[in-house]
């Protein structure tokens, strides 16, 4: 009985192992900033994310808080919306698609390319997320819960999911072949 399930399990501890491991060393990385303000990866998305209000015409500037907040302010249009905290910035959600993609394997070039536009597409549409977000709280503020807690989360997880069925279906060695 065992044996049916020995696929499933080498999968299941493939992505286990990686997922783990690939949070620890994120938050090795944090640690590094722990009482810095933000870390230099949120803080690149913040400012890409100010570049993109800017762009759709939403005068939006960055306003770090104090070092030990970990965290700096949106303001769009003269006014507060929201803030970018280290969650925003999708690293987890880029160690949760890496770890399932390596968990299902593919050939090594395949895989490598996948993940590295996979991440590409994650942080694209992160960025619009939290701009669309901010600007949309601009204009609805009163709509913040589901805008930030389903509609904008919904979104990012729901890519992720098509871009993992897409790896499984079409890349992996577990895709059927045509």
């Amino acid at each position: 009985m065992f044996s049916d399930f020995r696929p499933v399990f080498k999968i299941l501890l493939r992505f286990l192992v990686l997922y783990v491991l690939l949070v620890l060393g994120y938050q090795l990385y944090l640690n590094l900033y722990k009482g810095a303000g933000l870390d230099p990866a949120s803080e690149w998305v913040a400012r890409q994310t100010i570049f993109v209000q800017n762009l759709l015409d939403y005068p939006s500037q960055l306003v770090p808080g104090k070092p030990a907040q970990e965290t700096s302010w949106f303001w769009v249009s003269g006014r507060y919306v929201s803030r970018m905290v280290e969650g925003c910035n999708a690293v987890s959600v880029m160690i949760l698609f890496v770890a399932f993609v390596i968990a299902f394997r593919g050939k090594w070039l395949t895989t490598a390319v996948f993940i590295f536009l996979g991440i590409i597409v994650i942080h694209i549409l992160n960025i619009a997320r939290i701009a669309l977000l901010a600007i949309a709280l601009l204009r609805f503020p009163e709509s913040e819960e589901i805008l930030h807690g389903v509609i904008f989360p919904a979104v990012i997880y729901g890519v992720v999911l098509l871009l993992w069925i897409l790896w499984v279906n079409k890349f992996s060695l577990h895709a059927k072949k045509q």
